[in-house]
């Protein structure tokens, strides 16, 4: 399983933070453990570990609990706020969306370009794809928007050329997700439509296009809207913006899945969701593990500096 993650929210920042400080942050103290022989030094980097464990420890509980909490919905019948939904996933009408790498079709991506330095490879340019796709079940359709999603998928590819590594994650259409999330049903029928202000709006459209409005409602040929006729130009736009506010009206629902106002996890996955669960709960016993090993190696430090 591969991870990538979208959007520049502080979910975002929160995640990637869990990612490279907590694993990467303990095998760093680990390593410079290695080169320090004085105990109150090793003392220290107990802690720091410990610390990080406890750190580790609670992302991976928040994330068990909120898939274990979160029975799946159907879109149709999902409630307003925090759910589970899953679905075949496809494109938004209109030009789809490719893969900046390999020109793949596909509703998200991530990408990342590395350069050889030395024995090592530095990052240097990398995009993550902002674009909202739908998931549909049975019952119906929702729109995902992955600003700020922590975006896990089983599709990656990773190849070398020029003494670059390229590495891509998709999203692809038709690949079943699930997606936890904040859900919103906007209805046309609770839309705030100002139709005074909207008349206006087009009355002032009509204006700024002059030889147009005189065509439209120049009926004597004068070069000139005189009031009459600026009265058959205002019944017009007022018969243009009622018809377009019967089709805002009727048309159907929108549901929406985006990022959590409570700031809980926000997760679009290809996995499964229950299987995640279990992994993070594998996670959350491998924290607290090395959390009580960071506690019995802060006390025999402590002994021997102090």
């Amino acid at each position: 399983m591969q991870f990538a993650y979208s959007g520049d929210s502080p979910l975002r920042l929160t995640d990637r933070f869990n990612r490279f400080a907590v694993y990467g942050g303990q095998l760093t103290l680990l390593m410079v453990g290695f080169h320090i022989r004085d105990p109150r030094g090793w003392f220290g980097i107990a802690l720091g570990i410990t610390a990080l464990s406890v750190f580790g420890w609670t992302g991976a509980l928040r994330r068990w609990r909120s898939i274990k909490d979160t029975p799946t919905s159907q879109v149709a019948s999902a409630a307003q706020g925090y759910v589970e939904v899953a679905g075949w996933g496809k494109p938004l009408e209109g030009l789809p969306l490719l893969s900046p790498l390999t020109g793949a079709p596909c509703l998200w991506y991530r990408y990342t370009v590395e350069e050889k330095s030395g024995t090592k490879w530095e990052h240097r340019r990398g995009e993550t794809s902002d674009a909202s796709f739908i998931i549909r079940d049975a019952s119906g359709e929702c729109l995902v928007d992955p600003e700020g999603a922590e975006v896990l998928t089983t599709s990656k590819n990773s190849w070398e050329d020029g003494g670059e590594r390229y590495t891509q994650w998709l999203l692809r259409a038709e690949e079943r997700i699930h997606v936890l999330g904040n859900f919103t049903t906007r209805s046309s029928l609770t839309l705030q439509l100002d139709r005074n202000a909207d008349i206006s709006d087009l009355l002032a459209e009509w204006k700024r296009d002059h030889p147009q409005l005189l065509k439209r409602f120049d009926l004597d040929g004068d070069g000139q809207i005189s009031l009459k006729e600026w009265e058959l130009a205002r019944s017009a736009a007022r018969r243009e913006i009622e018809a377009k506010h019967r089709e805002v009206r009727s048309a159907p629902d929108l549901h929406v899945i985006h990022y959590p106002d409570g700031g809980q996890p926000y997760i679009i996955s290809s996995i499964r969701l229950d299987k995640l669960a279990g992994r993070y709960m594998w996670w959350a016993w491998g924290h607290l593990a090395v959390f009580f090993g960071g506690i019995a190696g802060a006390v025999y430090a402590f002994r021997l500096a102090f």
